[in-house]
């Protein structure tokens, strides 16, 4: 490898060929702020926070000081550079001035009050004077007709992190800047609504945001109302992967699990039943395995392709309208564990269906989407009445005056709270294929599979293929996590390029781990650590560590058939379990929990 040898500050150092200042920085531990970086996916020099000046050799000798972006600008033998010198501050503190005159400045209303990157900057710049470049400005409309979110320009920096995500990542590009020079905006095509366009509802972009512009509708309050209503009985689901990132709210290192202090904080809240949704995650395989043996035995459509995450559900509708015949006909496990308490778990308590409140602890925006779809109301009402974000539960903990760091551990409530180790794995890209494969060759050999860790799905690359065999079957699949890479794939399968049994795709790039209703990381960070692999790898480390890592073995899960739906895949697990899709056009599906 060859290697450069420059100086930081004064420092000598050696980084290897190719690499960017920023990066060489990070490498000697001085860290250099950003804007509008995000590591091969907005690569622009746009801001300009991070310039630094740089001096470069001139034949024998150096030249004169320049300034350049730091986050696009390679290195080269000799290089000098500074970063933190009286013309480089300066620069960076007019450059934050000029940004602060066209934004909208309620700090101490703003959702992102606690961890907004460009509060952050102005006040490690001691920006005083916030009106600086104080003059007209435009104001913007905010969009609230997305199910899942808000967009509110009038704080947007036009870094253009979101467009670069719903790109790059997403392959969806429902946003972009609009007019030119000071007019210059982030909006959809035709000024449209984000709620009439195509978007997926995956919260990438919120992900990404470093400020308060875009934002997950927030339902808080719905919650804590419905938990003060006597008539109400009220209960929360939590998925796999808002146990991995919650901590992060409330100072714990990232990657830290903390189901136990969270399922304390809910009990504390004031829910009546702590449920886990990994309960649902094991049903959801039961049905699902028994979907794919019954299409691979009986020449079904395949590949039969998951229908876990919503955002990538409503992207197969929107782009491979003809590829919703494809996809499990499933409930998602979020959907499933709703179906199942309105129906027999309100029966054994004899509760009317329509007094019980489920709400939803997820990882994903999309699932705010999910509960206002057609077709998810298996007791009349709906499935799950109101979904929040992790980010939420954290706001709502607070709310509510509750020490989170100071919690004893506690458990969640039977029998729904019962899972497995394949079921909490669902939240990293591969998960659900893994757990799934262990149950399907249970169902079709009748024997448990020598290794149940089917490793070859882990890991956080785009696209990962697999064959094994099992029994007499040569069963072959594929996982892509991210909708771009989702496009990759299903266009191989189109082309007759590949042929698998069974694939599993989320919708989120690394899977709901990292879910854009995750807690935002900001770019200092996210720019030189893998938030996938560090919060998947608490995931990982809970299977390994279950009793029961089997699907099929759920104690809680056989009960349920046994007293309910009979047995995986009966007819009455399709009335109250299974779903149907919608095929959407570009500009004209139907829009739903529109305000």
């Amino acid at each position: 490898m060859d290697m450069i040898n420059i100086k930081i500050n004064g420092a000598a150092i050696s980084v290897p060929k190719g690499t960017t200042i920023l990066e060489a920085a990070h490498q000697a531990n001085i860290d250099i702020p950003t804007l509008c970086f995000l590591k091969d996916i907005n690569e622009i020099g746009a801001c300009r926070i991070c310039v630094v000046e740089v001096q470069e050799m001139r034949g024998p000798a150096l030249g004169p000081k320049r300034i350049v972006a730091s986050c696009v600008y390679p290195v080269t033998e000799g290089m000098e550079v500074f970063t933190n010198s009286p013309a480089v501050l300066e620069s960076r503190k007019k450059t934050l001035q000029l940004i602060l005159s066209t934004h909208d400045k309620k700090c101490l209303s703003c959702v992102r009050a606690e961890n907004c990157e460009l509060k952050k900057m102005a006040y490690d710049f001691g920006i005083e004077d916030l009106d600086r470049y104080e003059g007209e400005n435009i104001t913007y409309e905010i969009d609230t007709t997305a199910a899942h979110m808000i967009r509110d320009n009038n704080k947007c920096i036009l870094c253009r992190r979101c467009v670069a995500v719903c790109n790059a990542n997403q392959g969806v590009g429902v946003i972009g800047a609009n007019e030119r020079g000071f007019k210059t905006h982030i909006s959809s095509a035709f000024e449209l609504g984000l709620g009439e366009t195509s978007c997926i509802s995956c919260g990438q972009c919120i992900a990404v945001c470093p400020v308060g512009a875009i934002t997950e509708k927030d339902n808080t309050n719905d919650v804590l109302k419905a938990i003060a209503d006597e008539e109400k009985f009220v209960i929360v689901q939590t998925a796999p992967a808002v146990r991995a990132a919650l901590g992060e709210e409330f100072g714990y290192p990232m990657g830290t699990n903390v189901e136990g202090k969270m399922a304390a904080a809910l009990r504390k809240i004031g829910f009546d039943k702590v449920f886990d949704t990994n309960f649902a995650a094991d049903l959801t395989i039961m049905e699902e395995a028994t979907e794919l043996v019954e299409r691979v035995t009986n020449g079904g459509k395949l590949p039969m392709i998951t229908s876990c995450s919503p955002g990538w559900i409503k992207y197969c509708e929107h782009y491979f309208p003809d590829m919703t015949e494809n996809l499990s006909s499933c409930k998602s496990p979020m959907q499933m564990f709703g179906a199942t308490a309105k129906t027999y778990y309100a029966a054994k308590l004899g509760i009317d269906p329509k007094n019980m409140v489920v709400v939803a602890v997820m990882p994903c925006t999309a699932k705010k989407f999910e509960i206002g779809r057609d077709d998810q109301a298996a007791a009349g009402v709906p499935d799950v009445d109101i979904s929040i974000t992790t980010r939420e539960l954290a706001r709502l903990i607070k709310k509510c005056g509750i020490k989170f760091n100071e919690l004893a551990d506690e458990q969640f409530d039977a029998p729904l709270g019962i899972g497995t180790g394949a079921a909490v794995i669902f939240g990293a890209t591969g998960g659900v294929m893994e757990a799934a494969l262990r149950t399907a060759v249970k169902m079709i050999t009748g024997s448990e599979a020598g290794n149940i860790e089917f490793t070859e799905v882990r890991g956080v690359e785009g696209i990962k293929e697999a064959s094994y065999k099992v029994g007499d079957l040569d069963v072959k699949v594929a996982v892509a996590s991210g909708t771009k890479n989702a496009e990759e794939l299903l266009k191989k399968v189109q082309k007759g390029e590949a042929d698998y049994t069974f694939i599993e795709i989320m919708g989120c790039p690394g899977g709901c781990v990292n879910g854009g209703g995750q807690p935002q990381v900001p770019a200092s960070i996210r720019n030189f650590e893998d938030i996938r692999v560090i919060r998947a790898k608490a995931l990982y480390d809970q299977d390994a560590a279950s009793e029961i890592r089997l699907s099929h073995e759920n104690p809680a899960i056989k009960d349920l058939y046994a007293e309910f739906f009979e047995k995986p895949g009966s007819h009455k697990a399709h009335e109250i379990l299974h779903t149907s899709y919608v095929k959407r056009g570009l500009y004209n599906e139907p829009v739903y929990n529109k305000k």
